[in-house]
């Protein structure tokens, strides 16, 4: 199933049931746009994984994501000081893991407050700490596409929240492709 470019948008049914989906985004501002898009729909304890290559695109995401909160100011990878807080219409918690490698599972990061906490809790390199990651989670998977700027962008929702939030950035996307002109 998929509503990236080109593709028709999902029928009704077909977004009641979705778990996952995936798009390509054409360019780092695209792949911002749909960040930005999260952050507006981000309801309290929106847990976002984040997998992908170095450079994959990744902070790129979370940089929209913060502004669809209403978060100014810059928005960089926390890898030395793991986790960053940032205040909008609600609380970013922004955690990377990569400085810890795969041995992050067995630090004591405390990242289930964020988690059960009333903002949006990101982790980069998501996947070095499976073991901590709540049930009902959103994660999102980004890597290379052919073309030089190109993100393949696939999202799995886990838990009813974040199937819901799912959908509702489905449709804002495909809204957004139609008319691109408007920011979403």
């Amino acid at each position: 199933m998929g509503t990236g470019w080109g593709e028709p948008p999902l029928t009704e049914q077909g977004a009641a049931q979705l778990k996952a989906w995936r798009t390509t985004t054409r360019s780092p501002g695209a792949t911002r746009a749909l960040g930005r898009l999260l952050g507006k729909v981000a309801k309290p304890q929106t847990s976002v994984c984040l997998i992908g290559d170095l450079g994959a695109g990744k902070t790129t995401f979370v940089q929209g994501l913060a502004e669809g909160l209403g978060i100014s100011g810059p928005v960089t990878s926390p890898t030395f000081t793991i986790v960053s807080e940032y205040q909008g219409r609600l609380p970013l918690y922004h955690a990377d893991v990569y400085r810890l490698g795969e041995a992050a599972a067995e630090e004591p990061l405390g990242l289930e407050e964020y988690f059960e906490g009333n903002g949006v809790a990101v982790v980069e390199w998501a996947e070095w700490v499976e073991p901590l990651l709540p049930d009902d989670r959103l994660t999102i998977r980004i890597e290379r596409a052919g073309e030089a700027n190109a993100r393949v962008v696939e999202m799995a929702a886990s838990g009813p929240r974040h199937r819901a939030l799912l959908r509702e950035v489905i449709r804002r996307w495909s809204d957004w492709q139609s008319t691109p002109r408007q920011q979403p």
